[in-house]
């Protein structure tokens, strides 16, 4: 096993990024989810290409395989995908008042329980941190909660629905202080 290397996504990773996206959503939730919740997730889950314009969204990499995603956002939205027209929202956050986004994180699943996901949120906080953010929020799958709150997230809203389609499919909102 080599390094894990770090990077600024472009537009040229789109594909792989979308690949290891349905790889992770496939296979991680499995333990939290069911197979039609799973189906269901991909509605409020997937690639936000604003993240890469905006050069906010990391990719991971081990020997040129990428290993997993996700960023930050300056902007209001909170999750979802370019295809996630309802949660929507490119309004500029204030970073003094209200708290920076962490994004679309992903971990392929034959890297998993090898420290991808910490490292992504330390780029991605420390990215936010610098552009002057006091504050992160996300919206959590049940999948990703352990690892946030591990990361010192805390719950600020469990909600039971995190798309209005098709069937119920769970999420946390959670939150940190950057210090």
């Amino acid at each position: 096993m080599g390094a894990f290397t770090d990077r600024i996504a472009t537009e040229a990773d789109i594909p792989a990024i979308a690949a290891l996206m349905d790889r992770a959503i496939d296979s991680l939730q499995t333990a939290f989810l069911t197979p039609e919740q799973i189906m269901a997730s991909r509605v409020s889950m997937g690639l936000d290409t604003q993240l890469i314009a905006d050069g906010t969204y990391f990719l991971i990499e081990e020997e040129g395989a990428l290993a997993g995603c996700g960023g930050w956002s300056r902007r209001a939205t909170l999750y979802g995908g370019n295809h996630s027209a309802a949660q929507r929202d490119d309004r500029l956050l204030d970073p003094a008042t209200e708290p920076a986004r962490i994004r679309a994180m992903y971990t392929d699943p034959a890297f998993t329980r090898r420290g991808v996901g910490r490292l992504i949120l330390g780029l991605a906080e420390s990215d936010a941190r610098n552009a002057g953010f006091r504050r992160a929020a996300m919206m959590a799958t049940l999948a990703g909660e352990p690892l946030y709150l591990a990361c010192g997230y805390a719950p600020i809203e469990r909600v039971t629905r995190m798309s209005a389609d098709g069937p119920a499919v769970p999420g946390v909102r959670m939150g940190k202080t950057l210090a």
